[in-house]
């Protein structure tokens, strides 16, 4: 059956106070979101994406201006082929960045499409199936009201405790070195030698020493407990300094959360320039491109941990062996506020530090439509 529809809309959800990471300060978050709809089934499949603080829009005018005719009339099912056709559509005007966040939209709209019409979960459609799956509590940004930063991460890796995670992620780059240590420290502090502490950079440190002087003071501050990885530490594009820094790091670094299509992360895999691959399913080009890329690191030994979006990840490391946790926020830290534009009764739900997938058809949410309109840009 044919495509006979394709909609894109950008909202814009505003954050309670002003966040930040090593590199920029965020007051709102917006997302993309795409519906394709087939000829004889009434429901639409369900696609989004992170457009960053201010692009959404013109996400969704390349959904609508430029991948929409391409398949509009064509095969539903035919999803590779179109992933195809939507990539060779916008070659001139962007293979990466927004341009690819659009085509990944759309993508999983129709992925989650598929799993409608078939009634079947996306995990199980991927070769997965419905179940618990690990997952770290990610957060320890810098909110300057939440007082001194060594009590406010203090207090959030109890509360991630208290909500049963074991494991943690933390932001660092952008305090000192010595400040930033002192986090480390109180966070693990906290843990009490129970789970595993990751530390995000977000592309703070300018060179491979830089980051490997900071590592090491981190590693320091961590003690007998150790680092699960040190996360994007140089510029996402530096694959050569990323591969020199998995050569000489006792800590797994991590990298890939903006990295985008096979070509990008089959050049990070060649070189070595990741202990931990971060494939981003709504940034790299969807779930087609997600699971390439996710064989692909199967293929080197590299485990994969996805970046973002844990409603959508959780059914694809499901289908994943090689993927080791999910990344999570609960929507209270207001962080991660993709959540708030769902159903209550369809947001992903968590028991004793894992992600535990619905047997919902698709991708198992439902969006609140009053509260996408309220939003819409």
């Amino acid at each position: 059956m044919t495509i006979t529809g394709i909609n894109a809309r950008a909202v814009r959800l505003p954050l309670r106070q002003p966040t930040r990471i090593s590199t920029r300060v965020l007051s709102n978050r917006d997302y993309l979101l795409v519906s394709v709809e087939r000829e004889g089934y009434s429901e639409p499949g369900i696609g989004y994406a992170y457009a960053g603080t201010g692009g959404g829009r013109l996400l969704a005018d390349i959904v609508n201006q430029v991948l929409a005719p391409v398949l509009l009339g064509a095969d539903a099912d035919d999803i590779a082929g179109h992933w195809e056709r939507m990539y060779q559509e916008a070659l001139l005007i962007g293979r990466r960045g927004g341009v690819l966040r659009a085509i990944s939209a759309v993508d999983i709209a129709l992925w989650d499409l598929a799993g409608k019409r078939l009634g079947a979960p996306l995990a199980v459609l991927l070769g997965g199936a419905v179940r618990a799956l690990p997952a770290y509590a990610s957060g320890g940004y810098y909110r300057p009201e939440e007082g001194p930063w060594v009590d406010a991460v203090a207090r959030e890796i109890a509360a991630n405790q208290a909500n049963g995670f074991t494991d943690h992620k933390i932001k660092v780059g952008g305090l000192t070195v010595a400040e930033d240590a002192d986090r480390v420290r109180a966070a693990v502090e906290v843990m009490a030698g129970r789970g595993r502490l990751a530390l995000d950079a977000n592309n703070a440190y300018r060179s491979v020493p830089d980051a490997l002087r900071a590592l090491r003071a981190f590693e320091r501050a961590a003690g007998d407990t150790g680092l699960w990885w040190f996360e994007e530490p140089l510029s996402p594009d530096d694959v050569v300094g990323h591969a020199q820094l998995t050569q000489r790091s006792e800590t797994a670094i991590a990298t890939g959360e903006i990295a985008a299509t096979r070509w990008d992360f089959q050049d990070l895999l060649a070189r070595g320039g990741a202990h931990v691959l971060q494939p981003d399913a709504g940034v790299l080009g969807g779930i087609t491109e997600w699971m390439r890329v996710a064989r692909a690191a199967e293929t080197f030994g590299v485990p994969v941990a996805p970046h973002w979006h844990a409603n959508l990840h959780a059914h694809l490391a499901s289908a994943t062996p090689g993927c080791i946790t999910v990344e999570h926020f609960t929507l209270e830290k207001d962080i991660y506020t993709f959540e708030a534009l769902v159903t209550p009764e369809t947001r992903l739900a968590t028991e004793g530090g894992q992600v535990v997938l619905s047997p919902r058809p698709g991708l198992g949410i439902e969006l609140d439509e009053e509260m996408v309109r309220r939003h819409v840009v």
